[in-house]
Order: C-alpha cells, then sequence, then structure tokens
C-alpha cells in the first residue's frame, strides 16, 4: 500500500531543496555520486538553500518513505537515477504511486524517443517506450543527449519535483538547458552563495579551529573547518546578490584567517602544497632535485605533477637499496652500517648528495619504515627522516607518522610533508 505525503504546514516548509540519489549502486560504492555535488554547487550558485541530501536504493517502499521526509523539510525535491528502461528503474512510478497521480503516456515523449532510436537505427521496444509515461500534470523535462526525460511537477501546494536521469552528462545537460531558466523564471534563484576555501599544513583541526574559534560563529559570511589527509581547510562562504558582493563579504574575513594561521596557511582553492613550492622556486630562479627511498618516487611524482615543473624539477634517485645510496648519492657506507638507513645523519647526506651531483639549489631526502614490517622498537614503522640541503647548509627533520596507519598513508604524508618542509624553507630564504 503507498504512503501518504504527509500533511505539512506552509509554515513547517522551509525554501530550500532537498537532492535524492536513486540507485542500489551508489549505496554499495561501485559508482561516486558526482551527481550529488554537482548539484551542491549548481544549487549554491543559484542561492538555493539546500541542507539534506538523501541517497536511496533500487526499493520502491524505501524511495517513498525518503520522499516522505523529504516533503517535511524542502520545498524542492530534485531527484537523479532511476530513469531508464530497465525494471530497476523505479523513479516514475514510485512518485506516481506516492502523489496519486496515473502514469500517462505523453505524444511527445513519444515522438522523441522515436526519433532519436529512428536516428540510430534501433527499433522502439515496449521497455524504452516506458520511458514516455510521465504523471499526469508533470511537465517534460526534456533529455537533449539522451532517451528517458525528466519531469518538473508541482504535485501539490508549495511543492516541486523534478527528476533527472543518473547519467552524469545527461543530467547536467538538462540541468542547465531547463531547470536553471524555470528555477531563475520562478523565483527560486536568490543571489547566490559563494565560497572560498584556505588550506592549512602543519596544525591539526582542532589546533586551529581553537585559534579561529570566534570566527566560527559569523552568520554571513560562514566559517566552518574540515580536514583529510593531513590537511585542513577553513571554508568560508557568503550569500549576497552576486558573487562579486560575496567575494567582498568573504575578503576581509579570510585575510583574517591568513594572518592567524601564519605559515601553517599555504594557499587557497585549488593550490595545492607541491604548486606553490613551484610558485616559490619559480619566482627566485631556483631548482631543486630529490632522492627517496620508503617513497619510491612519489615525491618527484608529486612535483612533477604541477605543470610547469620542468623549469624548476630537474630530477631525482630512487634509492630504495643501500648500495644505491652509496654508488650515486655518495652515502658513507660507515655511517649507513653505524646508524642504519632510516637516520638522520643518511637523510642529510641523501639530501647533499643529491644536490651535488644533480647541480641543484635545493635538495630533498626522504627516508623512513613504511611498513606495514620492517619496524623496530627503536625505530617503529612509521619513523621517517627528512633531510633539506641548500647552500645555506643541511639538515633534517624526524617525523613520527604512526604505525597505525596504511603503508600508502604513510608514503603520501612522507612526500608531502617533505614539499611543506621545503615550502617553508622557500618563505623564510
Amino acid at each position: 500500500m503507498p504512503l501518504s505525503p504527509p500533511h505539512v504546514s506552509k509554515q513547517a516548509m522551509t525554501q530550500s531543496a532537498e537532492i535524492i540519489c536513486i540507485g542500489t549502486e551508489l549505496l554499495l560504492g561501485d559508482i561516486v555520486n558526482g551527481n550529488a555535488r554537482y548539484l551542491a554547487q549548481q544549487l549554491a550558485y543559484l542561492g538555493i538553500a539546500h541542507h539534506y541530501q538523501t541517497v536511496v536504493g533500487d526499493n520502491p517502499l524505501r524511495i517513498q518513505r525518503a520522499v516522505a521526509i523529504a516533503c517535511e523539510r524542502a520545498r524542492l525535491l530534485i531527484f537523479t537515477g532511476g530513469l531508464g528502461p530497465t525494471p530497476d528503474d523505479l523513479t516514475m512510478a514510485t512518485l506516481a504511486d506516492f502523489f496519486d497521480a496515473p502514469l500517462i503516456e505523453r505524444p511527445a515523449a513519444i515522438a522523441d524517443l522515436e526519433e532519436k532510436f529512428a536516428r540510430r537505427g534501433r527499433p522502439l521496444t515496449a521497455a524504452t517506450r516506458r520511458q514516455a509515461q510521465l504523471p499526469e500534470g508533470a511537465a517534460i523535462l526534456p533529455n537533449p543527449i539522451g532517451t528517458a526525460p525528466g519531469v518538473i511537477w508541482q504535485p501539490r501546494a508549495g511543492l516541486t519535483v523534478m527528476t533527472f536521469p543518473g547519467v552524469p552528462q545527461e543530467m547536467q545537460a538538462m540541468w542547465q538547458a531547463t531547470a536553471v531558466p524555470y528555477l531563475k523564471a520562478n523565483s527560486w534563484a536568490d543571489g547566490v552563495i559563494h565560497s572560498q576555501t584556505l588550506k592549512f599544513w602543519g596544525i591539526g583541526e582542532s589546533a586551529l579551529a581553537e585559534k579561529v574559534r570566534p570566527f566560527l560563529d559569523l552568520a554571513n559570511p560562514t566559517v566552518a573547518p574540515y580536514a583529510g589527509g593531513g590537511e585542513v581547510k577553513l571554508r568560508i562562504s557568503a550569500k549576497a546578490e552576486s558573487v562579486a558582493a560575496a567575494t567582498e563579504l568573504i575578503a576581509p574575513v579570510a585575510a583574517k584567517l591568513r594572518q592567524i594561521g601564519g605559515s601553517d596557511c599555504y594557499g587557497q582553492e585549488d593550490d595545492s602544497l607541491a604548486s606553490i613550492v613551484g610558485y616559490l622556486l619559480a619566482g627566485r630562479g631556483h631548482t631543486m632535485s630529490v632522492a627517496e627511498s620508503c617513497t619510491g618516487g612519489g615525491l618527484g611524482q608529486m612535483m612533477t605533477a604541477v605543470s610547469g615543473s620542468s623549469s624548476y624539477f630537474w630530477g631525482g634517485v630512487i634509492s630504495y637499496d643501500n648500495r644505491v645510496k652509496q654508488s650515486l648519492l655518495g652515502v658513507d657506507a660507515n655511517v649507513l652500517t653505524r646508524c642504519g638507513a632510516v637516520s638522520p645523519e643518511v637523510a642529510i647526506a641523501m639530501a647533499a648528495g643529491v644536490r651535488t651531483r644533480l647541480g641543484t639549489d635545493w635538495g630533498v631526502s626522504i627516508t623512513g619504515i613504511a611498513g606495514p614490517g620492517g619496524g623496530s622498537a627503536e625505530k617503529p614503522v612509521g619513523l621517517v627522516y627528512i633531510g633539506l640541503s641548500s647552500a645555506a647548509g643541511t639538515r633534517s627533520e624526524k617525523c613520527l607518522f604512526g604505525a597505525d596507519r596504511s603503508r600508502d598513508s604513510i608514503r603520501q604524508q612522507s612526500a608531502l610533508t617533505a614539499v611543506n618542509l621545503l615550502r617553508l624553507a622557500l618563505a623564510s630564504s
């Protein structure tokens, strides 16, 4: 028996949107939910409040439950997925059932399907024809590049429903061609919500949040911290009548946050540690080289991922074996025997050796124990030494990334920390 839509007063409903993505493949993790991200960004661009996202499997009852909840907290419901010709494409029929509306085959949708299939030299099957069955009273949301149309529908007062296929290219084309003009014409777009992200390295999320705590209570713009992969970000979001006006609101807050963050704030938006180091090297006319052991080339890969890196990155040595450390980098065999490959002495010798042999201004080295084996009480898994060499001298830094991290995580953190060490050295030189 279908669920009845709840009775919700206009006062209880907010002028906000909810994104509902349908597909068991999303729940299983087989497909990354890029549609939700795209739609969230688009809603922000239009200035439409957006407080919830839901992912539901291909099950009519669970879809209806999700719709019932969404109806209580949003006035614009945006669905993606479940519009195709296969048996698990249940969105349109389930919505029609939920709102007690019959499905009607639309001549315009049939004509569009016939034209597209004729162009492809394929017959229009009964299953494909089912895509033309849309809820009575709903307007067709055309699909310019695919077969399944969507709908723009007001199934009851104060509620708008939009449906899109799950195929990202089709969804995006339909959104831009029809949905955006509709939302603007019907007074949904209310200015813009624009964001700027500041990036930090070398400080934890809780420590940074404590330093900027007064800013976390701002109403417009808002400031929110989040972290991942050893990096912390502060997202500053402002709502205004235009991007320019929002940027003007954000600017003084961003400036104060950069000042508070000091050297821990390395960049913003699409900046990476490697791109910032590249900018600093290029601006000074400096060059660099790397000598890597446990990272196995990860540091070099990180630096050369930046376009234009050939102007400052000259090369590197992957000295995994001690014989390579000796023959190519000039690390003293006695130092290796006395101190071990994972030691500050060897990190220093590697950095100085690669800088001298490749003739660069800077040499960066990494030697450590990435695990999961190979650690000891004196030298546990996660112990890494980073060497940094320049004309001003050579030094090393000890890092303990923790034995609980994965091998990949230790290697990545080692490379990023090495890049940051060089960034700080360049900034202070």
